[in-house]
């Protein structure tokens, strides 16, 4: 094999788009061609996830001598992340140096080794997954190769769907809708270029109608406007209009998305899911005014989570069904708990044969968890996050495993994110056809779209651009 040899392995601490610290890495390969990478950061999160390390969760073992693991903890609220840049500056630094960068497998390999742990918590999988792009991007710049076609050989030439994420909810804002993103797809697009247009023309007709109707047009982490709506069906209430004044047409030039983000939402003890948004909008329709509340008392009422909206994952299920006879919704992303298998079983009963249902927190971009769902046929799509596995193969392994099933795979940025615009190669390289990275607003969104514009113009008559949903009734 051809060899690229590993030269030097450094990593800092920057910012990501909340203001957070993150780890970038560079490695340089041959002393001469360096690249580097930083890692994204969720604020939903599933509990199976690799472990993203931080300062703080060194803190306690080191508190009583005062030494500097101590300190670092008090660093941003205890989210720095200078454990983790330590750990890639010395033992990872030492144990890749040398080696093939070319082999990125092995390489991956070497440092899930290296760390010892199922969850890569000792090492952290934000310093190992900024050293595994890191790597990719440098073999690719040594070769010449863009980095889509370095990882994705000749054949890499779809260009993604984008979901756009125009409107927030859930921990994305602090708003009273309860669901986390809501979606708009220009499938009827004829290229990647067109379909970016499209999205645009409905991000600012929706930002219009929202103005005129004196609702909130303050973006969310990931670009979307966070207006107080009553519900999901007010939301796609206002989807539509957006479509419509734009001058398409809903359900062939475009067509709705969800995360519901149910997770969130379940509360482990009732095995429900309880809707906070939706109850303090009941509320205030019945003269309860939540700035009353002392000690979960409202207006006499004692615990407000029984006279709230609860429901069950049987009402879930139904209340999705609603949604998708009413308007045209594609893919609903964790519509249920990310342990609620037997729901997850019947919402692909009920839905999965005209519906995309796409396993985030429920799959984790973990192989593992992604065949259990297979073998039970609780889903028919994985979201990749490559911060949740944690390196490159794992993900690509991942992706790989859902497309043998017939499972599609949604490539996704995380609510926080950076200049680096890595999985806008990798959409293209693994041929997804799907590509989530938020509202085509705030430039830690936007830099991956305009990177799929320069990956267009770079395939010139090659790019493909088709909806990703043949199949679906």
């Amino acid at each position: 094999m051809h060899e690229l040899e590993i030269t030097d392995v450094h990593a800092r601490e920057v910012l990501d788009s909340r203001g957070n610290p993150t780890v970038e890495a560079a490695v340089t390969i041959c002393n001469r061609y360096t690249a580097s990478a930083i890692v994204p950061s969720g604020a939903s999160t599933g509990k199976f996830e690799a472990v993203e390390l931080r300062d703080s969760m060194l803190e306690q073992e080191d508190s009583v001598t005062g030494d500097t693991r101590a300190v670092w903890g008090k660093r941003y609220g205890g989210k720095g992340v200078l454990h983790a840049v330590k750990n890639v500056n010395t033992e990872i630094r030492e144990c890749l140096l040398g080696k093939n960068g070319l082999n990125q497998p092995l390489i991956d390999e070497m440092m899930i080794k290296l760390d010892g742990t199922e969850n890569k918590k000792r090492l952290g999988a934000n310093a190992i997954l900024a050293v595994s792009m890191a790597n990719a991007k440098a073999c690719a710049k040594a070769l010449g190769l863009p980095l889509y076609r370095y990882l994705g050989g000749t054949n890499a030439k779809i260009l993604p769907t984008p979901m756009m994420n125009i409107l927030n909810g859930g921990v994305h804002a602090k708003n009273t809708i309860d669901f986390q993103e809501f979606m708009i797809m220009p499938v009827g697009a004829d290229s990647f270029s067109d379909a970016l247009r499209m999205g645009t023309e409905i991000y600012h007709s929706l930002k219009k109608i929202l103005a005129k109707d004196g609702k909130a047009t303050a973006v969310g982490d990931e670009g979307g406007f966070a207006p107080d709506l009553r519900d999901a069906f007010e939301v796609f209430d206002y989807l539509t209009r957006a479509v419509t004044d734009a001058g398409y047409a809903c359900g062939s030039d475009v067509v709705f998305a969800m995360d519901a983000a149910a997770s969130e939402l379940h509360e482990e003890n009732s095995g429900m899911y309880y809707f906070p948004g939706e109850s303090e909008v009941l509320k205030k329709e019945r003269g309860i005014d939540p700035a009353n509340e002392k000690e979960g008392v409202y207006a006499g009422i004692t615990d407000t989570k029984e006279t709230g909206v609860m429901r069950t994952t049987e009402e879930m299920i139904d209340m999705y069904v609603r949604l998708c006879d009413q308007y045209p919704i594609r893919s609903i992303e964790d519509g249920l708990d990310e342990e609620d298998w037997n729901g997850w079983v019947e919402l692909t009963k009920r839905l999965g044969d005209r519906v995309q249902l796409v396993g985030d927190d429920l799959f984790v971009t973990n192989e593992k968890r992604l065949k259990q769902g297979i073998e039970l046929a609780a889903a028919n799509a994985i979201l990749v996050k490559v911060n949740q596995i944690g390196t490159m193969t794992e993900a690509f392994n991942a992706v790989e495993c859902a497309h043998r099933a017939g499972y599609r795979a949604v490539i996704s940025h995380r609510s926080g994110e950076s200049e680096d615009a890595t999985i806008a190669d990798i959409a293209v390289a693994l041929n997804s056809g799907q590509i989530k990275t938020g509202a085509p607003c705030r430039s830690d969104r936007v830099v991956k779209y305009n990177k799929l514009l320069r990956i267009e113009e770079d395939l010139a008559g090659m790019a493909f651009y088709r909806s990703p949903f043949q199949g679906l009734h």
